[in-house]
């Protein structure tokens, strides 16, 4: 019992020295944790006008706290000195300031499904390839003096003191929670749920101060004992790493080659998005992996420290293979640019762990953080070169077809082959979804679209067999229809029903008092593979239940399910008309959505009711 309290006990001492020893990254985490209890208290539609705002503060004050730990810790394990000490808190708190102004200035956007500006998804990648590079230099400066550490070491007392204070923030969090939740059935019932995200939010911060408090002392000419028991390997983490994660790898590792080996005999035939997802497990968890059991004496760690760098390179020329492959049918995409990425990583990795061994994990992290950079970069990055390369693409077969002239887009003479049309739709669906891309001035976004697609381009949008058809496992296919801009016709009805479902979790019931009594309406929406339902109650008795499954299998005939983009559909197919003896009902629908994964046969449905209309039959 006394070893548990000391130990406890020196977790939360650290915590507080944290905040002596990194008092910038404390500040910003303060502030983000302050950010967050502002916005639980905020209601969303409050929030709408200052989402910029709080998201960009949001991410600013996220990389000041990441960007502070690595650049206090530089300070302190090459200089220590007070003046530094300031200088590198100074420049913590300055990246945060300079982040969030970026952020607000020039990183916002407004989507076309928002009436909002949010962060754009580049400007958040950006900030993201910062924090990911400052943690990897944190890792790599906390791993000196060389002769007392090093980088796997550094490595791995990080994931530890992670895990440490998520595990104590997740005790933190359930005790408070259960606390909380018993003040609410006890003694105050009206207790707002909010109380639980505020609760939750202390607990991330302490969670926070937790994990860089276990640290050891930094400073230089420093002689912490504390280093040496944070960088060591308890004994169950040993088991894992070598008897269960080494063998379940040398497996992966098999199945991989026996692919590499069916693929020289047959072709290939796998899935690349699969394929690209097992690449960039084996090669992520495969290096990760190496740097935990580096130093490892035991026979298998040994065994797997040398077949993981041979075994990696004979999957890389067939992982190389199928890239090529696919780029030569459809064009760099985002999954191609980073399975490219994560591939460049891989065969350096392999070759580095052969040439000089321990060593190589170092030079791994360098270069992620190099890609990392390159990947969100205006030309070279993982937005523009994609989109760079699909418009070149879509250019050049228009151009082939005689379709595009003078920068302006004609309709096909004459209907090109199947596998122009296949790649004009690939290539057109993949620019219309790009998200802030820089996109010449003869494409239109709403080229998605099947009825501006048809008109445009002369011929219906075509898929690659097995696409739009549901015949290939794994793919989800579906139809997706909005409501466009336009007048509703409620003559003769004489309530609208409002049941406000985005903060009902799509459940919502309201009560009509008429001359027959009052009317009781219920719908039902959750989403997923569940059919939403309309119920009306004339005081206690039901006169109407209805399923929406006729009306969407008649959808579904006139709009077969696919993989085109969203689809204006006419009133008459996004409402709804049924009658009882007593009343009747309209319902206008604003977008419909069911889809199906055929892997699996799993259907799921997204309904958005825009109005409901009721009136009492004489």
């Amino acid at each position: 019992m006394n070893t548990i309290t000391r130990s406890v006990s020196t977790i939360f001492k650290g915590a507080l020295k944290a905040f002596r020893t990194f008092p910038a990254s404390i500040g910003c985490a303060i502030a983000f944790a302050v950010v967050t209890l502002v916005r639980i208290q905020l209601d969303w539609p409050q929030q709408e006008a200052y989402n910029l705002l709080l998201n960009s503060l949001h991410w600013s004050f996220a990389l000041g706290a990441i960007f502070s730990l690595a650049v206090i810790t530089a300070e302190q394990s090459r200089l220590n000195r007070a003046s530094a000490f300031l200088l590198a808190n100074l420049l913590g708190v300055a990246a945060a300031a300079v982040t969030f102004l970026a952020l607000y200035y020039f990183g916002g956007t407004q989507p076309a499904w928002a009436n909002y500006t949010v962060v754009s998804s580049l400007a958040a990648a950006r900030v993201g390839a910062v924090m990911l590079v400052s943690l990897i230099a944190f890792v790599i400066l906390a791993g000196y003096p060389k002769d007392s550490s090093g980088f796997t070491p550094s490595f791995f007392m990080t994931h530890k003191a992670f895990f440490i204070a998520l595990i104590y923030g997740a005790v933190i969090m359930l005790g408070a929670s259960g606390v909380a939740r018993a003040v609410q059935s006890l003694l105050y019932r009206d207790m707002s749920s909010k109380v639980y995200g505020y609760i939750g939010t202390l607990a991330g911060f302490l969670t926070f101060t937790i994990f860089i408090g276990y640290f050891p002392d930094f400073r230089k000419g420093a002689d912490d004992a504390h280093r040496e028991v944070a960088q060591k390997k308890p004994r169950f983490i040993e088991v894992l790493f070598v008897s269960i994660m080494i063998p379940i790898v040398l497996a992966l590792t098999v199945v991989l080659l026996i692919w590499a080996g069916k693929t020289a005999l047959g072709g290939m035939q796998a899935s690349f998005v699969l394929l690209s997802a097992i690449a960039a497990s084996y090669t992520i968890g495969g290096l990760w992996l190496q740097a935990m059991v580096s130093g490892h004496d035991s026979k298998l760690a040994g065994l797997y420290q040398r077949v993981y760098p041979i075994a990696s390179l004979v999957i890389l020329v067939f992982e190389a293979w199928a890239v090529i492959n696919q780029l030569q049918n459809t064009g760099l995409k985002t999954t191609e640019y980073f399975f490219i990425l994560i591939w460049i990583v891989a065969a350096a990795g392999a070759v580095l762990l052969l040439v000089v061994k321990s060593k190589a994990h170092q030079i791994i992290a360098l270069l992620t953080c190099f890609l990392a950079v390159v990947s969100v970069m205006p030309v070279l990055g993982y937005q523009a070169l994609p989109v760079t390369s699909q418009v070149t693409r879509l250019q050049n077969l228009l151009v082939s077809q005689n379709m595009l002239r003078e920068g302006v887009i004609t309709p096909a003479t004459a209907e090109p082959e199947e596998s122009v049309r296949v790649a004009i739709t690939d290539a057109t669906n993949y620019l219309a979804y790009a998200q802030d891309a820089k996109l010449p001035g003869w494409f239109d976004k709403t080229l998605a679209q099947s009825n501006v697609f048809k008109a445009k381009f002369g011929f219906e949008q075509t898929w690659a067999a097995g696409e739009g058809n549901g015949t290939t496992p794994g793919q989800y296919i579906g139809t997706y229809l909005y409501l466009p801009a336009g007048a509703v016709n409620i003559s003769g009805y004489r309530w609208a029903v409002s049941f406000q479902n985005e903060y009902k979790n799509e459940q919502g019931s309201v009560t009509v008092s008429g001359d027959r009594g009052t009317y009781t309406i219920d719908w039902t929406a959750p989403g997923g593979w569940t059919i939403p339902s309309l119920k009306l109650s004339l005081d206690d008795r039901v006169i109407l239940e209805q399923s929406l499954k006729d009306y969407i299998d008649a959808l579904s005939e006139k709009y077969p399910p696919g993989q085109s983009g969203s689809t204006a559909a006419a009133l008459e197919d996004m409402s709804l008309r049924v009658e009882t003896q007593e009343a009747a009902v309209l319902l206008v629908f604003s977008n419909v959505e069911f889809s199906v994964d055929t892997s699996s046969d799993t259907f799921n449905y997204w309904v958005v009711l825009k109005g409901l209309y009721l009136r009492e039959n004489p």
